[in-house]
Formats: structure tokens, C-alpha cells, sequence
């Protein structure tokens, strides 16, 4: 007999198996020796109140083996010889965009401007110990995307953009946990997801597929108002100054020519470039002003509270979460003057990391272990910024320079390093200078910095209000040990690359097929693997 059965326990119940079988087994009225297979489908927290719940939804096999897999697998089939399709960007749209490609019987030729998912880690460490960012390798650029070493989070409040099933089906597949398919809020972890990665990149090569990295899109092939491949240059596109003997800048620009060579490739083209490429945004409001519209965005910083302060919160116990817990998280979300304030990517147990692309900037992002398991907890706070926000006549880009005013500044109150201007959260709020600071997990270091004072009005006055309501409504949230770091403003892109909106191609371009984060369509891992899914889809629609 198979039997599916809610049940509501406590979270000492919860914590394995063999106590959740023990626990149905008298409610039941069963020998629990008959209780062959236990299969978790759905597991949330309820967290409401002060005794804390774990819901639960199960599949029990009673003196039954299972049938069924922990997953559904998808086939892909060889391509080798098939119709290529380019998909520019190696991120979670485009990865899943070449899978699926590959599904529907075409060949995935993918093209990404950074490095492989382990050799970014040697650039992550740059910014660290040098203070250096290589702008086409970093936390955003690169195999995996902004997604593989910041946090790896798949929560999605969307409902309609697809099979949300699929996508977390596709990831076990892969080699991530099971755990994915019945938690409510899955998460793969930063030292996680990079395997998993690594493995859909084999499965695209096995299948026929190509795969080329530090390979940068310059140029889009048009034919009569048709997309029919790109340009494209390969080499060290991240060639720094001090490497090349501290020429100057001509000299430099000139040497890193030679590392350079350029190619062509042909075929419909999926653009999933991520929400911080910004010279191809640039490339394209100057081939067309019909391919891109400004869109609004969301702009703030980075909250970081000791963990064990939010586990006291949140659980509602001096103890914090105990033994059956895992880190807390939170959600907080108001209106203040007419735009939202609310927390972004909440990553409980994790770190603040660096996030810039290019010079002059500072931008900060957070990421969780697996585990969930660090001595702080982080998330985004942030401000909703519409383009009629920032003045009249204004143009496709104006939000992206917005964005990069913001992290210039940034930049100059951090000394001109990654060194992060920061600031205690009462202290922000009360308008006061922070004389010190409490230890936090950002490694490059942070500066005492007035963020109530240089940070644009409209931002600050809405997050110190914001903070102010969110303290009402978790005693303790509001303090002075939390740290504020700036400035987040990566929460999306800050363009929308127009689209139909049942074929998906560019209104202005055939053949072209922006898709995911970068695009405008997408916030996250999977509604943006969603995207680069139906992306594939609509491409071979379009072939037929």
C-alpha cells in the first residue's frame, strides 16, 4: 500500500527519518517494520507562533517497495550533426536553454566571455588579496553566471512562467540534493553548485554541443533584418595593466590586442547575458533603439545581523534554533512614499561578497554554503526605483547609469578599493557617523562611512523608514549590531531587451531571442532557466 499524508511536528520529530517513520507509524496504527520507504514531497517551516512546526507532505510505502525515482530524468539525445543555435551566456538561462536545445534535437553552441566554473575561483580570490577585479572574471561573469558563487537559492514566487517541476528535476539530475524537490525554499549552496554545473557542461559536450570560454560576443551578423550568427573575440579579454609590465594604457590596450583573435559564429541566437553585462546593452541601444527600454530596478545595501541574533528573532527563543533548526530566514517587505522597501536574497548563515565587474565600482551581493552554517546572515535591503524617479528625458540607459553613478560613489567613500563604506544600522537610521564597526564577513574589509548623508535621498530616507517599520515588527531586528554595507544595486536589469511576448524574438530583429535575467524577463536562477527554456522552444519554432 502507498499512502500520501500530511502531518505537522516538531522540529526534534522532523530531523530524520527515522523519527518521522516512528511518529506515522503510531499515528497510523501500524508495526513501523512495515514502513518499507519513506518519501518526503513537500517540507516547509511554520514559524508563526512560539512553539515552531515543521509541516510535512509524504509518499509512505507500507510492506510495498517503490516505483517510482526521486527524480524524472531527461534524455538528450546526440546533436552532433543537428542545426546549431547560439546561445550567448553560460548562466543559468543559457545552461538550460542548451539542455533543452538539446531535447528538442539542436545543437547548443554556447559562447561566454568568462572562465570555466573553477578557474573564476582563482579571480574570486584577487579581489580579496589584491583588491583587483577582472572585469570578464568575477562573481558575475563567467560559467555558472551570477548564480554559481552567490548562494545558488531556487525560491520563485512565480507560478506561470513554466515548469518550475522540471527545473529542480534537471538539477538533481545533475547531482544536486533530492532535498530540492519537497523544501519550500530549496537552495543548492555556493560549494555545491559549481559540481552540479561542471556536470550539465559535460552533458552539453557528450551530446554534441560546444562550450567556449573567455569567448566574448561583439557583434550580432544581420541579413536582412535577420539575426544570422554573431562575432565574436576569444583570449585573456581580462588583461590587466600591472601584467603587462605597468606600460601605459595605450601600450596596454595594444599588447592585449594580441591575445586576442576573432570568429564568426552562425545560427539564431538565444542572449542570456546576465543582468550585468553592460556593454552589450551599450552595442545594442546603438544598433537599434527599438531593442532595448529602460526598466525599473531596486537599489539599497547589504544587511548583515549575527546569525544567532536572527535565530533568537525569528524562532522566538532565547535559544535561537537549537539542535533541529536550521539558520533562520527572513522576509520583510512595506511601502514608503509610493515605492517599495524590502529584503532581497536573504542569505541566512552565509557572507557578503564582492560583486563588481569593471574599475570604479563597488557592488555587494550576498551567497550561503550549503550548510547555512556562518556566524552572520545577510540580505538585501532595497528601494524600488521607477525611470520617472530619476528625471525627465530620459533614454534606454538611463537606469544604467544610475546604477553606475551609485556604484562610483560607492567606490570613492570605499578609499577607491573594494574596501565597502559601511555603516551601523541604528546609526543610519538616527543620522549618526559610525565611530567603529562590528567584525563582518565581507572579506575585502569595510570603512566607517555616513551612508544616511551621501546616499541618494529618495534611497536613504525610504530604507530608514523601512527599517523603522521592520523593527516594529521584529523586536530586536532594529540594532545597532547589525552592519549595513553598500551598495546593492544588481537586483535586475536595468533594461528590458523588448520581445514578442508569445514568440519571444526581438520585435526589432528576427532570429534573435533574448531571454533570462539580462534581458529583463527573469529574477533568479530558475524563472531565468524557466525563460532560457522556453527560449529553446520558441527557436525551434522558428527553424520549422
Amino acid at each position: 500500500m502507498v499512502k500520501e499524508q500530511q502531518i505537522r511536528v516538531t522540529p526534534q520529530v522532523a530531523y530524520n527519518e527515522q523519527n518521522i517513520i516512528e511518529y506515522v507509524s503510531r499515528e497510523m496504527g501500524i508495526d513501523r517494520r512495515t514502513v518499507t520507504h519513506l518519501h518526503i514531497l513537500k517540507k516547509s517551516i511554520d514559524a508563526r507562533q512560539k512553539q515552531i512546526y515543521i509541516n510535512l507532505t509524504l509518499r509512505i510505502f507500507i510492506n510495498e517497495e517503490p516505483t517510482d525515482e526521486e527524480y524524472v530524468k531527461t534524455e538528450y539525445p546526440d546533436v552532433s550533426n543537428a542545426p546549431q543555435v547560439i546561445v550567448v551566456g553560460a548562466g543559468p538561462c543559457g545552461l538550460f536553454a542548451a539542455l533543452k536545445l538539446i531535447e528538442l534535437g539542436l545543437k547548443p553552441i554556447i559562447l561566454e566571455r568568462g572562465k570555466d566554473v573553477r578557474e573564476r575561483k582563482k579571480d574570486l580570490a584577487m579581489i580579496k588579496s589584491q583588491q583587483s577585479v577582472d572585469p570578464e572574471s568575477n562573481y558575475c561573469f563567467g560559467e555558472g553566471g551570477a548564480g554559481a558563487y552567490s548562494d545558488g537559492k531556487l525560491y520563485t514566487r512565480s507560478k506561470k512562467r513554466g515548469n518550475i517541476e522540471k527545473i529542480l528535476n534537471v538539477f538533481c539530475q545533475f547531482g544536486a540534493s533530492t532535498s530540492i524537490l519537497s523544501d519550500a525554499h530549496p537552495h543548492i549552496g555556493t560549494d555545491k553548485l559549481p559540481r552540479v554545473i561542471e556536470n550539465m557542461r559535460k552533458q552539453i559536450l557528450a551530446s554534441g554541443g560546444e562550450v567556449h570560454f573567455q569567448t566574448k560576443m561583439t557583434e550580432l551578423l544581420i541579413k536582412d533584418g535577420e539575426v544570422i550568427g554573431v562575432q565574436a573575440v576569444q583570449g585573456e579579454l581580462g588583461i590587466r595593466n600591472e601584467e603587462l609590465g605597468m606600460r601605459n594604457e595605450k601600450a596596454a590596450a595594444n599588447s592585449s590586442l594580441f591575445t586576442l583573435h576573432s570568429s564568426l559564429y552562425y545560427g539564431p541566437v538565444i542572449l542570456a547575458t546576465g543582468h550585468s553585462a553592460r556593454d552589450v546593452y551599450r552595442y545594442l541601444a546603438k544598433t537599434d533603439s527599438h531593442l532595448i527600454e529602460a526598466k525599473g530596478i531596486a537599489v539599497g545595501v547589504r544587511l548583515e545581523h549575527p546569525s544567532a541574533l536572527i535565530d533568537k528573532i525569528q524562532y522566538h527563543s532565547s535559544a535561537g534554533r537549537g539542535k533541529y533548526l536550521p539558520a533562520a530566514e527572513y522576509s520583510f517587505v512595506t511601502q514608503v512614499d509610493g515605492r517599495g522597501v524590502y529584503s532581497f536574497c536573504m542569505c541566512p548563515g552565509g557572507f557578503v561578497i564582492p560583486a563588481a565587474t569593471g574599475p570604479e565600482q563597488i557592488v555587494v551581493n550576498g551567497m550561503s554554503p550549503s550548510d547555512r552554517n556562518g556566524q552572520w546572515s545577510n540580505s538585501g535591503m532595497v528601494v524600488e526605483v521607477r525611470p520617472e524617479d530619476i528625471g525627465e528625458g530620459q533614454d534606454a540607459l538611463s537606469m544604467m547609469r544610475y546604477q553606475e553613478e551609485l556604484e562610483r560613489m560607492c567606490w570613492q567613500q570605499g578609499n577607491m578599493k573594494q574596501t565597502a563604506p559601511a555603516q551601523r544600522m541604528s546609526d543610519f537610521v538616527n543620522g549618526r557617523l559610525s565611530y567603529d564597526l562590528p567584525r563582518t564577513s565581507y572579506a575585502p574589509g569595510v570603512i566607517s562611512s555616513p551612508l544616511h548623508f551621501w546616499l541618494p535621498k529618495p534611497i536613504s530616507k525610504r530604507l530608514q523608514e523601512g527599517f523603522k517599520t521592520f523593527g516594529k515588527q521584529r523586536h530586536g531586528f532594529l540594532t545597532n549590531e547589525a552592519l549595513m554595507i553598500g551598495v546593492e544595486t544588481r537586483t535586475s536589469a536595468p533594461v528590458r531587451i523588448t520581445r514578442d511576448p508569445e514568440t519571444l524574438c526581438s520585435i526589432a530583429i528576427r532570429g534573435l531571442y533574448p531571454a533570462g535575467e539580462g534581458a529583463g524577463y527573469a529574477g533568479g536562477i530558475v524563472s531565468a532557466a524557466i525563460d532560457g527554456e522556453r527560449a529553446a522552444q520558441m527557436v525551434k519554432e522558428f527553424l520549422k
